[in-house]
Order: C-alpha cells, then structure tokens, then sequence
C-alpha cells in the first residue's frame, strides 16, 4: 500500500510503504523520495505523522508581587513564575529560586571552617532571597551568629513574608540578626567582628547594575571588609562571572586568593564565580 502526502514546506512527496519483511510487521517505511535515506516507524506513529499540529500552550505569565527603588534609582522587583521567585534589576534578572546553587556554595565555603568553632560571627552582605542565609544556618553551631545586612526594607519585608516561604523561618532564627542599611557601613563601624563575611550584593564586581555597589568592590571598600575580619577570618565575594581584575585588586590588598567555578543550578545554567579571599600570614 501506498500513501502519498504533501511534504512539509516544500512540493517533494513522502510516501509511506508497507513493509513485505516478517521481521518488520507492524512497522512502515518512511522514504523521502527526494533523498536515498529511508528510515522505520511503527505504523501506530502513522496517525500521529497525519494528526495537525497541536496549538501552542499559553505561556504563564510573570507575576510582579513588588517592587522597590534604591537609593540611586535602580528598580528592584520582586516576581512569581510558575511557582518561582525572582528578583530582578531594571528588568535583569539578579537570582531565582530555581537556581541557587552557588548563593548556597558561597555560605558553605564561607562557613565550613567554623563548623565547630564556639560562638562563632559572620556577616551575609545583601539578604536576596535567602539561599545564603539558610545554607548558613545549616553549618553553624547553635551559639554562632550570623549578621544579614541588606540595603533595601521591601527585600526584607518579601523575604519576612510567609505567603512567599522564603525567608520567614530562617529569619526567625534566634542566631539571626537582620540590618537595613548599606553593607560597606556596617564593615566600616565594626573592626575585627567576624569570623566570616559573604558578600553576594547586586551581580558582583563583574556585573554591577546599581551604582550603590560600587564602593564596596573599590580598593578602599576591600580594606574595609579585610579590617572587618578577625584573626583567621575569611572573605567570600559571590559575581556572577569571572572578574581577573578584580582578583588581582583582592590580591594587591593582601590576600591570598582561590577562584572556584559553581554552577547556577546543580545539573545546567551559567556557571559562576566565587572569590575565596584570606589575609597573607
């Protein structure tokens, strides 16, 4: 038997032929006469190749649930998609609850060597949604403290709300603290305070969108968060991509410094940067 269709997009004919080969039963022959390849499908896939495409399905639209404007100007909005969280910047994305796997690996570096160590203090520069901080909470001791500055009140507020199950338990936490103000002032008023300090504010040195970030990733910013550590402390910067400039800029400082390439998600996305920074001996 012989049936003859249209081919798609252009005048050539596909002829589908039934197979005389006992081994074959069931199956058909699709040969495009325009080609000397050939190649078998079940003959159930017969009406599937007739049936008409199916209609797109509507995209699920994106959520704004808020949205803030820093000091300097740049909008920062808060949206629900598909049953994901994402902040954004002037319409660029800056983090999304499907991909976090680095904003976890910035606390866990940040925070392995402390796992045992008596009333230890960290500082988590810039709240985001939260992955930081709950990562955090996992591996610190019950009498650590953890200090979350984070400039903007709305991102505190989204994180604190339950309707989101974002941040409200961990916020809750009683070796939580949350500050509202610029990072780069809560390092300057507090010398040698931390055990640890996780800067993850905006995109990074590498990709900046808000002029608010800057001073904090300039020479005199470095000095204040190095001046911020205690003895033995470490400094962990998260960017969004890899920046040698600023690595040198961390070296030029003093420290010695460790590049380590994460994942945005576990198995797939961008990879990004993380700066591992200690004071030379």
């Amino acid at each position: 038997m012989v049936v003859r269709l249209p081919g798609v997009g252009d005048r050539r004919q596909k002829k589908y032929i039934a197979t005389e080969n006992p081994s074959d039963r069931g199956a058909i022959l699709l040969d495009d006469e325009a080609s000397p390849h050939a190649r078998t499908v079940r003959a159930g896939s017969l009406a599937t190749a007739l049936r008409p495409p199916s209609a797109p399905r509507a995209m699920k639209r994106f959520e704004r649930l808020g949205e803030a404007r820093t000091p300097n100007g740049t909008l920062i909005a808060l949206y629900r998609h598909d049953g994901a969280y994402l902040l954004r910047a002037d319409g660029v994305e800056l983090m999304s609850t499907r991909r976090h796997l680095s904003e976890d690996r910035l606390a866990e570096v940040a925070c392995a060597p402390l796992q045992e160590v008596p009333r230890a203090r960290v500082l988590i520069g810039g709240l985001g949604l939260g992955f930081t901080l709950r990562a955090a909470l996992r591996q610190l001791r019950e009498d650590a403290e953890i200090v979350v500055v984070e400039l903007l009140p709305e991102v505190i507020a989204w994180n604190a709300d339950p309707r989101y199950g974002l941040s409200a338990a961990a916020m809750g936490d009683p070796r939580v603290r949350v500050v509202q103000d610029d990072v780069i002032h809560v390092l300057r008023a507090n010398p040698a305070a931390f055990d640890a300090i996780m800067l993850d504010t905006d995109n990074g040195p590498d990709g900046m969108l808000m002029s608010e970030s800057t001073p904090l990733y300039a020479t005199r910013g470095i000095e204040s968060t190095v001046a911020a550590l205690r003895a033995g402390g470490t400094i962990v910067y998260w960017s969004v991509g890899d920046d040698p400039a600023f690595a040198g800029a961390l070296r030029g400082a003093g420290l010695a410094v460790r590049t380590l390439q994460v994942r945005a998600h576990n198995t797939a996305g961008p990879m990004h940067t993380l700066y591992l920074a200690t004071p030379k001996a």
